[in-house]
């Protein structure tokens, strides 16, 4: 089974910068794409940033700009480095993994979330 871990969540003020991580750890075999989506208030989850394993990165485009994913390969770990926060970054952030487990099981895995308040 894989899991995945946030961390880094909290309140940070407008304008202010904050790093995500998402540590991965399991029966993993290897890792493809990896993202965050975040899901606010009254509101449908949403795409925020995907990188493949080899580094592309692609961004939703109201966070272009603003933030930068990363990966460690080596410590199955994503990142995302959020600066020029906005009030509308207030959300929950989920990170995303797809890949295959030891048993080569294909898998689409999720963490479990953690919030992120911008205040004005």
């Amino acid at each position: 089974q894989v899991q995945l871990v946030e961390s880094g969540g909290g309140l940070v003020q407008a304008g202010g910068s904050l790093r995500l991580s998402c540590a991965t750890s399991g029966s993993i075999f290897i890792l493809n794409a990896m993202g965050w989506y975040r899901r606010a208030p009254g509101k449908q989850r949403e795409l925020v940033a995907t990188i493949t394993s080899d580094g592309r990165a692609d961004y939703a485009d109201s966070v272009k700009g603003r933030f930068t994913i990363s990966r460690d390969n080596a410590k199955n770990t994503v990142y995302l480095q959020m600066n020029s926060r906005k009030p509308e970054d207030t959300a929950v952030y989920y990170c995303n993994a797809e890949g295959l487990d030891h048993k080569l099981v294909a898998g689409d895995y999720w963490g479990q979330g953690t919030q992120v308040t911008v205040s004005s």
